[in-house]
């Protein structure tokens, strides 16, 4: 146990999804001698594909939970991003190395979200303050009057002195509390293709990361440990299933490296993208976080990294509030300032992002690509823009909106 509290006595709170930010908030609040229950609706660990990237300030985050190394060690470094032009190459490269002397981790780490709750959830089960419990979903969530009820959908009410809600963008705590989730979604559908085919072998240069322009069909390619992740538009005229046919995914890749045989995909998926937050995420005694409480383009792979830092703040500030070191106007404080940032960091870059490759007209396009290559090309902006991708200029922003309210929680 933590610092030698009772799970007795020990304040309690139910977190609703076991992805990876309803893991890091159950670790951050047993961390600060807070009991956990961790719902979650699926029978055993999600093995979702969806992200893979962790920012130099995420891992930094979460270096005090004993994650980063395994994490390393089961990801792949990745020093370098690139917007590229599929018919000329690489445009604009951007080296993660320059920001070493305020990071320890001057890389973006391509790590499934997946290993991240595996390594986590093997911590758990020998910390007697969470308790995770599969095959269970929140129905709703019941304000108390010093404390707050988790409704399951078996029936079962579990009583709590608060609810954290990390249960996804359709997130039932976000619903129950009568949240809004105002925002856009975007005309193109998203498809990612996997494949263990060695796509550098064949395309110069290429990065762990790129994000590839073309006025007919733009696209992200990412590296993984075992595989190549493509990322490409799907407009209305085809349908889900004709995009994730084999005839699509052989299609497309042959797009991006021909062969003279079939490609092997090892997964595929489709989704649609939105821009959208609640309007609040702090309703009472419970808590929106991640998918929950925003969501976004994924270009940039801001989405469950800032999810991530929703959970280190929030939930800790949560056992504060609950352990008596936050005050309730301090804890209002901390739920507003991630709402703020979510629009003004994490919004704003993944649209620019989206702007920069995939807008219909070719000179708003062709506008942003020259800004991007302009600003690889000058020390000053380039550095800057580094600060802005790798979100170390939102945590500190965040840093210094914290102090500003005499609530800064890191020491």
């Amino acid at each position: 146990m933590p610092s030698g509290v009772s799970s007795i006595t020990a304040p309690h709170v139910v977190v609703a999804g076991a992805g990876p930010v309803g893991c890091v908030a159950a670790a951050v609040l047993a961390g600060a001698d807070v009991r956990v229950t961790l719902i979650e609706a699926s029978p055993s660990p999600p093995r979702e594909l969806r992200a893979s990237t962790f920012h130099p300030a995420t891992l930094e985050m979460l270096r005090p939970y004993g994650v980063v190394d395994e994490m390393i060690a089961r990801g792949l470094v990745a020093r370098h991003f690139a917007y590229r032009d599929r018919h000329v190459g690489v445009v604009a490269r951007f080296d993660l190395d320059e920001l070493r002397d305020i990071t320890n981790y001057p890389f973006r780490l391509q790590c499934e979200q997946f290993k991240l709750c595996e390594i986590l959830l093997e911590k758990f089960v020998s910390n007697p303050l969470i308790d995770v419990r599969f095959s269970s979903a929140i129905e709703a969530v019941e304000q108390r009057s010093e404390g707050a009820a988790a409704v399951l959908t078996s029936g079962e009410t579990i009583e709590a002195d608060a609810v954290i809600g990390a249960d996804g963008a359709s997130s039932a705590v976000r619903k129950s509390l009568g949240c809004t989730f105002d925002g856009m979604t975007y005309a193109d559908r998203y498809l990612v293709v996997s494949t263990p085919y060695e796509l550098s072998d064949h395309m110069p240069d290429l990065s762990y990361v790129n994000y590839v322009s073309d006025p007919d069909e733009w696209m992200v390619l990412l590296r993984t440990v075992d595989l190549w992740r493509a990322l490409f538009p799907v407009s209305d005229d085809e349908t889900d299933g004709q995009a994730l046919s084999d005839e699509s995914a052989e299609r497309r890749l042959q797009g991006v490296v021909a062969k003279p045989t079939a490609y092997e995909v090892a997964h595929r998926a489709i989704y649609r993208v939105h821009q959208r937050v609640a309007d609040r995420f702090r309703v009472g005694r419970a808590v929106l976080v991640g998918d929950a409480a925003h969501v976004n383009n994924p270009l940039g792979g801001m989405g469950m990294n800032g999810g991530v830092h929703d959970a280190v703040l929030l939930a800790g500030g949560l056992a504060g509030l609950l352990h008596g070191t936050v005050t309730d106007q301090q804890f209002d404080g901390y739920a507003a300032l991630r709402r703020q940032l979510a629009l003004d960091f994490v919004q704003r870059h993944t649209h620019e992002n989206a702007v920069t490759l995939a807008t219909p007209d070719a000179s708003i396009r062709a506008e942003a690509l020259e800004q991007m290559i302009e600003r690889a090309a000058n020390v000053d902006t380039a550095y800057d823009y580094l600060l802005q991708a790798s979100m170390i200029k939102a945590v500190w922003a965040m840093e210094t909106e914290l102090r500003a309210i005499d609530a800064y929680p890191f020491g």
